[in-house]
């Protein structure tokens, strides 16, 4: 199974083709760089290094969010437009979710935690078992005070993981967390393939049109549609 991933949520976004047997190839952008101007080429050069074309594919995956709007609808709207092009099933995964896949297995508390900007984060608490990594808590946004009083308040052995935890590691720290490094700070392409196949091989897929951003709070940012019908040729 050939399967395309697009996580775009984060300032660092990626793209990957793998298989069952892990990635074939992958890119990624740091900031600075638009997510528009990054993905479409990247699908290309991604498909190009892994020996196949956009007809080889067996679904698409996409990072839902949540996190930065744009991002989001940027990867969303590639995702269903190529989906619905060429008939492929879809998976939306919560980035959350694959922040925190990626730091499997842990015996402790992991929390997935997220720059919201405008001195926000969004974070997810996780517990890894015999199945997986499975979300305790729904998505949570407000200030760093906040998360930190929620860890302390639970007394567990915790590490937290993103570039939210990065950027408040002292406060996090103060309260007995661990926060992981720059490495697993953004959901990666790569992730949200792994956690994606199982659910493409179970049937566990939707209708392109069916994806939808995981909104924590209202947007504040929207992204001109203008150009979302030309994502149907961006790519042979």
């Amino acid at each position: 199974m050939l399967i395309l991933g697009i996580e775009t949520s984060t300032p660092r976004s990626s793209v990957c083709v793998c298989t069952d047997a892990g990635p074939l190839a992958m890119a990624s952008c740091g900031r600075g760089q638009a997510h528009a101007e990054f993905v479409t080429p990247a699908i290309a050069f991604c498909l190009r290094h892994a020996g196949a074309g956009v007809g080889d594919l067996d679904g698409v995956a996409v990072g839902l969010g949540p996190g930065l709007f744009t991002g989001m609808r940027v990867g969303i709207a590639t995702a269903q437009a190529l989906a619905h092009a060429r008939g492929l099933p879809a998976v939306g995964l919560a980035s959350l979710d694959v922040l925190a896949f990626a730091v499997r297995p842990s015996d402790r508390l992991v929390y997935g935690v997220l720059d919201a900007r405008r001195g926000e984060l969004f974070w997810a608490s996780y517990r890894h078992g015999p199945d997986g990594m499975h979300r305790l808590t729904g998505f949570q946004v407000g200030p760093p005070e906040r998360l930190a009083g929620e860890i302390e308040a639970r007394a567990e052995d915790a590490v937290c993981v993103g570039d939210g935890a990065l950027a408040h590691a002292t406060l996090l720290g103060s309260v007995g967390a661990e926060v992981g490094p720059a490495a697993v700070a953004h959901p990666s392409a790569a992730s949200l393939g792994q956690l994606a196949l199982p659910r493409f091989a179970g049937g566990e897929t939707h209708a392109p049109e069916d994806l939808r951003p995981v909104y924590v709070r209202q947007p504040d940012a929207r992204i001109s549609w203008r150009n979302r019908g030309a994502l149907l040729g961006g790519v042979r």
